[in-house]
């Protein structure tokens, strides 16, 4: 008896040791299963299909080249041409600067979403995503738990909230994602001749009919991982950040990358640079035919990890997740440049038009103050600092170098731009939101191209009309109204003071949401963001928070 009372307490004893490190017993073997569940096969060469030995017609007569380099979480602040340096304000990034010089910058390019999936179905359909159900980010059924686990001994205003039922009954990550019937840029690009390729992110569906090579692009090296190296390779430098979403990203990390819809095998090399090289392979084989490459990084987001040789580079830089987020900067910024370098050399530079835009604004989550300057708000907000991103255009031989575009433009423009450019049409069955920018950058046109802009996930909810913008967040009631063209910052809340204003802007949402769809699957979680501290920072009682639905 007394025996078997010494097992139950020792038993007792593991049961409440291992209840109180449950969220690090979870991180330790979330990983660990994964790699159970989807082994990764050593590298395997990509072999991008050759296309013709030599050009029909020179490249200055045929349909434009078109490049789209999308960069993950970059904020406004992380880009050295409206600044003079990123990250501590020592990091230039001259080619990324160079695409701005020698095109049209939109001064007021806006996101599509505060976050990354929605607004990459915004980018590839000329819609808002929320017309087709794809209002919430596809997100592994863990990270919800890690998130509820990680918060509970924030103060009550910055915990998680978690509908376990809604988390119980959803579906997996891959089955999440946008209708196979949305017709996407590369669709109609595909249509009218074009050879199409997508390098990198796609998170937009894993699932038949979702995927890329489903969706218009002829071949596709999908991320099937999140890390850039694994952890322990010698060539990498690892920040890991105390938060919630960092370690929910750690926690689902492979090193892994497919072509095609093959099996998961590992990149070569840093993420960044790979895809790169890749990149610099499809627009060689392709050189005598217009292409459509949508080149979607995973730089800049977390986990921070740094090539070692560009981190070392950087050793001014003494706060160590800054100076590792300065050279994942540097990583994407010599990117874009040997890419655009690649286009110079095979003499496609003049004709190919290149796209450089950021899925959402920088997150707040990682700590660093000044990603977002001069805007307020991060990524997962709809203050400025969420959805104003770099966005520019270069076409040499259709765009004047240093024009500058000063009405608001919005993701939705990039496909019918694109399109348009292409000589290819617009589908004719659904509603397209966005427009080709083109005609009002050349001055063809006059007006602007949106009186009106929305952005919606679930009851955060925005209109951005005429230079007044309204966000509204469902869940606590607030209620944010800002004239922009007076506070393009957002530091004076006008709404109690013009209820009218925010009357009027309320109708135009509540017209806009009686026309979108119904979510494809349900809202889960609901996270507090602060809007004016990182998550690095304490909270204090009259700080402004806002819920983000996901």
């Amino acid at each position: 008896m007394r025996a078997a009372l010494i097992v139950v307490l020792i038993v007792a004893a593991l049961a409440g040791v291992a209840w109180t490190q449950r969220l690090e017993l979870l991180l330790w073997a979330a990983p660990k299963l994964l790699d159970w569940r989807q082994p990764v096969a050593p590298n395997e060469p990509v072999r991008w299909p050759a296309g013709p030995d030599k050009a029909a017609v020179p490249p200055a007569e045929r349909p434009p080249n078109v490049v789209v380099i999308l960069a993950d979480d970059m904020g406004f602040n992380d880009v050295s041409f409206f600044n003079g340096g990123a990250a501590d304000g020592s990091i230039r990034t001259p080619n990324i600067d160079r695409i701005a010089r020698e095109g049209v910058v939109f001064e007021n390019g806006y996101a599509a979403n505060a976050v990354c999936a929605p607004s990459r179905a915004s980018i590839l359909t000329g819609r808002y995503s929320t017309r087709f159900g794809f209002e919430y980010t596809p997100a592994f059924k863990v990270g919800a738990t890690i998130a509820e686990w990680t918060n509970a001994g924030q103060p009550e205003a910055l915990r998680a909230v978690v509908d376990r039922d809604q988390l119980d009954a959803l579906p997996p990550m891959r089955d999440l994602g946008m209708p196979p019937e949305e017709e996407t840029v590369a669709e109609r690009l595909k249509a009218v001749g074009y050879q199409t390729a997508h390098i990198g992110k796609w998170h937009l569906g894993g699932a038949e009919g979702m995927r890329p090579e489903h969706q218009g692009f002829d071949d596709s090296l999908y991320m099937a991982g999140m890390s850039y190296l694994p952890p322990d390779s010698p060539e990498v430098v690892n920040a890991r950040i105390p938060d919630t979403i960092d370690r929910m990203v750690w926690a689902s990390m492979q090193y892994a990358a497919q072509f095609n819809g093959s099996h998961s095998f590992e990149p070569d090399g840093y993420l960044t640079d790979w895809y790169t090289d890749e990149a610099l392979d499809f627009i060689e084989v392709n050189r005598h035919r217009p292409f459509f490459l949508y080149l979607a990084h995973w730089g800049i987001h977390n986990p921070l990890q740094a090539l070692k040789s560009d981190y070392d580079a950087l050793a001014h830089i003494e706060d160590h997740p800054l100076r590792v987020y300065a050279a994942m900067i540097v990583a994407l910024d010599r990117s874009v440049g040997r890419v655009l370098d690649q286009l110079e050399a095979l003499g496609l530079d003049e004709n190919t038009l290149v796209v450089f835009t950021s899925d959402n604004g920088g997150a707040g989550y990682l700590g660093l103050d000044d990603v977002n300057a001069p805007y307020r708000g991060w990524k997962l907000t709809h203050f400025e600092g969420g959805t104003h991103v770099p966005f520019f255009m270069r076409w040499p031989a259709r765009i004047e170098a240093g024009t500058r575009f000063e009405a608001p433009v919005d993701h939705i423009d990039l496909m019918p731009t694109v399109v348009a450019a292409a000589g290819g049409t617009l589908p004719e069955d659904r509603v397209i939101d966005g427009v080709d920018l083109l005609p009002w950058v050349r001055g063809e046109r006059e007006g602007v191209p949106h009186e009106t802009l929305f952005w919606r996930q679930g009851y955060l909810q925005t209109v951005q009309h005429r230079g007044l913008k309204l966000i509204t967040e469902g869940r606590t009631g607030q209620r944010w109204l800002f004239d922009l063209s007076a506070d393009p910052t957002e530091q004076r809340n006008l709404a109690a003071a013009r209820p009218g204003d925010v009357e009027a802007l309320e109708a135009l949402l509540a017209q806009h949401n009686a026309e979108q769809a119904a979510p494809r699957w349900p809202g889960v979680i609901q996270i507090p963001v602060m809007i004016d501290k990182t998550t690095q920072d304490p909270w204090a009682p009259g700080d402004e928070i806002a819920f983000f639905p996901n």
